[in-house]
């Protein structure tokens, strides 16, 4: 598993783990079934606080992405990746329902538009 995380950017450290681990069971980087690090490990191996991790796994874990086994571990979800991609664009789908909304309060043209959205695809 590898997680970069930057201190200068937008979103928040947990989110950004708790991103890239999803983009890593989706893309099959992860496999099912596989046994993640423990909160603690991955704090310690981060250098980052225990109640980030937790955040982290707990809402990879509400999201259907891990599950975690009393006394065993954590591991990636054998749930259907097809699935989890069908939620996560559902959850994309209504976000960017709501984003065109402000766009068209804010009255920015649909080139203008294309071209951020173009922009920030390429951009990664």
């Amino acid at each position: 598993m590898d997680i970069v995380l930057r201190n200068n950017a937008d979103q928040p450290i947990y989110q950004q783990i708790k991103n890239q681990m999803a983009d890593q069971i989706l893309c099959g980087t992860l496999s099912e079934g596989q046994q993640l690090p423990s909160i603690r490990g991955l704090a310690k191996a981060l250098g980052i606080s225990v109640i980030t991790t937790k955040r982290a796994y707990e809402e990879l874990e509400n999201e259907g992405y891990i599950d975690t086994v009393p006394g065993k571990g954590t591991f990636v979800s054998r749930r259907d990746r097809t699935e989890l991609q069908r939620q996560q664009q559902a959850v994309v789908t209504e976000e960017l329902r709501q984003t065109i909304a402000q766009i068209r309060r804010a009255g920015m043209e649909l080139e203008e538009v294309l071209a951020l959205v173009r922009h920030f695809y390429e951009e990664g």
